[in-house]
């Protein structure tokens, strides 16, 4: 097996190469780290790079292999990349701001440790916009990050790096976060999968915000089955995070196994009930996926409660957040902070009790108009991104289809919509448009239902096998 052919193995099928004696996490790392130091100088997806320490501890796996009866973790010596947004002990963290430019913090998050006692390897930090505020990956820090299938486009973001990373087979996991999209966004982009999860399956600590129920941390790979097993080890309640909650993690991977979803009910929408223009060639690769559901024995209808709440629901919980989070910021940081970010921070502070309270009250009549829709179906089936990947020096595009946008939000509606929901939300790849760009689908699942929301995607998985296997920025195309 060639370096390169390392590269692209998924996490499930190295558990079995290594427990067999066919490679070693050495031989992996030292595979991915080739693939770094040859592709990511083009497409900058990880801004550093931790190589000495993931050698040692790859050595160290590989020794652990050999010894009689070791314990070994889930992911014993699988490579990980983590965004530049969670802290890592040891390693720079810089949250794509100049503000944090040389930090280094002295602990993990929380769920970098989870991942640690799994036995997973940390190889570096993967880039994101400046405090992960937009969908389009660059910095006034790194740069930018520019898409495998086309270097020209963006990434998409806020986890640009960590899909970008996944499609050219510079590490099997990625870890991602996301409020409006964030690891949804890219994965569309690049071609892989994101799984954003219920507020508090997966706890966050350190968080300024502990009882944040927008935002989330969430695992980012190639295939489903190594999603599943990538939240395995994340998954779980600690009480420093107080949103969250008890859970059977072994249900994860265990859901992708033979999964079957026939006779399950769904609904399919293009736009979510006209929210916001959609790409017509996307919305058209994204519709051709329901004929594989179709296929597997899902009774599918073309549905979607309303959703005209999103906007203003948008604009308050975001605007407050990031004056929590980066108002005291502005003073001093804001000549070299992103132009997007300064706006929204200034959005935010312009905000009245009104407004936000009445955001409060539209996202409840929106959750209840929604779990209403959903008690009669099992999956809502929708586009992940309205647009196709555009040019990687535009910050954000400002029409769809001819029809302009109002602010530099409204183009991510499609996962924001969801995200403001609570539920469950898988992005799979599910074809390509005309020019060879990949295109994303969202699997929404019921509350707190991410066994049948990994269930059915790898049945469309199974079903629709992704052809793709290597983008051509990696192949010399």
């Amino acid at each position: 097996m060639t370096d390169l052919d390392l590269c692209f193995v998924p996490a499930t099928a190295l558990q079995r190469l290594y427990r067999s004696r066919k490679a070693s996490p050495l031989e992996v790392m030292q595979a991915v780290l080739a693939r770094i130091d040859a592709v990511n100088p083009r497409l900058n997806a990880y801004v550093t790079v931790a190589r000495e320490a993931a050698l040692a501890a790859a050595k160290k796996a590989t020794a652990t292999l050999g010894r009689r009866g070791a314990a070994l973790g889930p992911l014993h010596g699988i490579p990980v990349s983590i965004k530049d947004l969670t802290p890592t002990r040891g390693i720079r963290t810089t949250w794509g701001s100049k503000v944090f430019e040389h930090h280094v913090p002295d602990e993990d998050a929380l769920y970098v440790t989870r991942l640690k006692d799994a036995g997973a390897i940390v190889v570096g930090k993967t880039n994101t916009p400046e405090f992960g505020a937009g969908g389009n990956t660059f910095n006034a820090v790194f740069g930018a990050t520019r898409n495998p299938w086309n270097p020209a486009l963006t990434c998409g973001g806020s986890s640009g790096g960590a899909a970008v990373a996944l499609a050219t087979g510079m590490g099997p996991l990625a870890q991602g976060s996301d409020l409006g999209g964030s690891l949804r966004t890219p994965a569309a982009f690049c071609g892989v999968v994101g799984f954003r999860t219920t507020p508090g399956l997966i706890p966050v600590y350190p968080a300024d915000l502990g009882w944040d129920s927008l935002s989330v941390t969430g695992p980012m790979a190639r295939t489903v089955g190594d999603v599943a097993l990538m939240l395995s080890a994340m998954a779980g309640p600690d009480d420093r995070a107080p949103l969250s909650y008890d859970v059977d993690p072994r249900r994860f991977p265990a859901a992708v196994k033979q999964p079957s979803i026939k006779g399950w009910r769904a609904a399919w929408t293009r736009d979510l009930d006209g929210l916001i223009p959609v790409d017509d060639e996307v919305a058209a690769v994204a519709e051709r996926a329901t004929s594989v559901f179709r296929s597997l024995g899902v009774r599918v209808e073309e549905a979607c409660p309303d959703f005209g709440e999103v906007n203003d629901i948008v604009l308050a919980s975001r605007g407050l957040s990031m004056v929590a989070r980066h108002g005291d910021k502005l003073g001093q940081w804001e000549p070299v902070m992103q132009k997007g970010l300064v706006w929204n921070i200034k959005q935010g502070l312009a905000l009245t009790s009104e407004q936000i309270g009445r955001g409060e009250v539209l996202r409840t009549r929106l959750w209840h108009r929604v779990r209403e829709f959903m008690a009669t179906r099992d999956l809502l089936l929708l586009p992940t991104v309205a647009v196709p990947p555009f040019p990687v020096e535009q910050p954000y595009p400002t029409e769809i289809n001819g029809k302009p946008l109002d602010n530099y939000t409204q183009w991510f509606f499609l996962t924001y919509g969801i995200t403001v929901t609570g539920l469950p939300v898988i992005s799979v790849p599910c074809g390509f448009t005309r020019s060879g760009l990949p295109v994303g689908l969202q699997i929404v699942g019921r509350r707190r239902q991410e066994a049948a929301v990994l269930r059915a995607a790898a049945a469309f998985e199974a079903a629709a096998p992704w052809a793709a296997a290597i983008p051509p920025v990696v192949s010399g195309g």
